[in-house]
């Protein structure tokens, strides 16, 4: 049942993430990969064998819990920016209209003419893979606006100009970082090591939380990844992959309607791949209540009532579970103690448990992070060490557009005598949308030819274009 989704939530110093390494291990110990972000690098510590200490010693003795022992789980360090683990990337198109929107805080317009963007490159073959490819694609578009607009409508210099101006921004921000390939291949996140224990997956994330909207965006990128390729399988023995939303209130802030409902829809069939969500939040109101109803494994550490918000979320989270006739729910929640908290599991017949108030396990693994000596010694035995470390930069968008601007500047080149013509007159189908009537070169057909057979061929080739979630609306699949 733990492909049923669930919740961690509590206040800030209750136990969350000691509660999410515990859970971790132990999905780790049945052979089920796990993928977390670590905002705070404490969960790094997973990676090392825990130390005897009093307080834990105490607890295994309270808790009887027979042949403990400290051990470290097999991991892979994820980064970003390719510090504190081996780099994520994936592509432009990949990403999509409608997640890029979000990323850059486009308005509705601006967001419309992102969507015409991504269907013109995927009318001209013009494969959108970082950051450049998107520029020169854009530049193109707002240079070709009159002659695309039969076609395409109207499409505002002023907006093309603005998501320049914001992709610059995300470029220094680290997204000329992420763009690119080798892109992530998430069959990559479900290994397991030589003993059958699951890889835990850990997104070093506490320089990407600086950036919110960045770093919500590119977890909500992963989970509707892991949908679209992951194939049914119904309900197996234990789940394919457990991922874990740190921050999860992130993921919903400011997010536009037709989004989120296509992740409520994410959430709700990702569980037929195999699939569990966990999302890590500090007041159950930070869900939605169309998520929220679909979590039916809750661990609820304490709530503190010293707002009225506060008293709604406390009373909302005693609500949410099955009642106890021996428990006060809504007091319990108030006095919990670190380490304690109120849980409600399914069962093997998927009817959620009756809440009890229980004790979180102390961990097997490290509490608190690792030394960066450690975390290199990890990277370097990884399974996959050497696989994303080199960024490749393939022929795409930006190439094929430079190699057309230079043609058209040579001297003696494809203009007639005596007529100058824009660098973009001879792109693949342009005169069938009025634009400048010159013929394709041979060249240009030959590496067109060759691009589309190295992206038809390679295991990272992508669809040209698609919005994210393309699979639920209604996008095209070219791979």
């Amino acid at each position: 049942m733990a492909n049923r989704h669930g919740l961690v939530a509590g206040a800030t110093g209750t136990g969350k993430t000691v509660t999410l390494q515990v859970m971790a291990e132990a999905f780790s110990r049945i052979g089920v990969p796990v993928f977390a972000a670590d905002v705070k690098g404490d969960l790094s510590g997973i990676g090392q064998p825990g130390k005897d200490n009093p307080k834990i010693a105490e607890r295994v003795k309270k808790m009887k819990l027979e042949g403990f022992q400290f051990a470290a789980s097999p991991v892979t360090f994820w980064d970003v920016f390719g510090e504190q683990g081996h780099p994520v990337r994936a592509t432009v198109s990949e990403m999509g209209p409608l997640l890029f929107s979000r990323l850059l805080n486009l308005n509705d317009t601006q967001a419309g003419v992102l969507s015409l963007v991504f269907k013109i490159a995927d009318d001209h073959q013009l494969l959108l893979l970082d950051l450049k490819d998107l520029q020169a694609v854009l530049q193109y578009v707002g240079e070709q606006a009159r002659a695309l607009q039969t076609q395409y409508g109207n499409i505002s210099a002023a907006s093309v100009g603005a998501i320049q101006r914001r992709l610059v921004t995300l470029g220094q921000d680290g997204g000329d970082k992420f763009f690119g390939e080798p892109a992530l291949n998430i069959d990559d996140l479900m290994q397991t090591d030589g003993n059958g224990r699951g890889v835990v997956n850990i997104l070093a994330s506490d320089k990407l939380i600086r950036s919110p909207r960045v770093y919500a965006t590119l977890l909500l990128w992963m989970l509707t990844d892991i949908f679209e390729k992951l194939p049914e399988v119904g309900d197996t023995a234990k789940p394919k992959l457990v991922f874990f939303f740190d921050e999860a209130h992130l993921l919903f802030i400011d997010l536009p309607a037709m989004v989120a409902d296509k992740v409520t829809q994410v959430v709700r069939l990702v569980r037929s791949k195999g699939v569990g969500v966990y999302f890590v939040s500090q007041n159950p109101l930070d869900i939605p209540e169309a998520v929220l109803g679909q979590l039916g494994n809750r661990v609820q550490h304490a709530l503190r009532a010293f707002t009225p918000r506060d008293q709604k979320a406390v009373k909302a989270a005693a609500q949410t579970f099955r009642s106890n006739p021996r428990l006060d729910v809504e007091k319990t929640i108030t006095e919990l103690e670190v380490g304690e908290a109120l849980v409600s599991f399914l069962d093997e017949k998927g009817t959620p448990g009756v809440v009890e108030r229980a004790m979180v396990a102390p961990p097997r693994g490290q509490i608190g992070p690792i030394t960066a000596e450690q975390r290199a010694e990890l990277m370097k035995s990884s399974l996959v060490a050497g696989v994303y470390e080199n960024a490749v930069d393939r022929e795409s968008a930006y190439e094929i557009l430079k190699g057309r601007a230079n043609q058209a500047a040579t001297p003696g080149g494809l203009q007639p005598q005596g007529r100058e013509q824009p660098w973009y007159a001879n792109l693949p189908n342009l005169g069938s949308l009025g634009g400048g009537g010159g013929r394709r070169g041979d060249s240009l057909l030959e590496a067109m030819s060759k691009s589309a057979a190295r992206t038809i061929g390679s295991s990272v080739g992508r669809q040209i274009v698609r919005g994210v979630l393309g699979s639920l609306l209604g996008g095209s699949s070219k791979r």
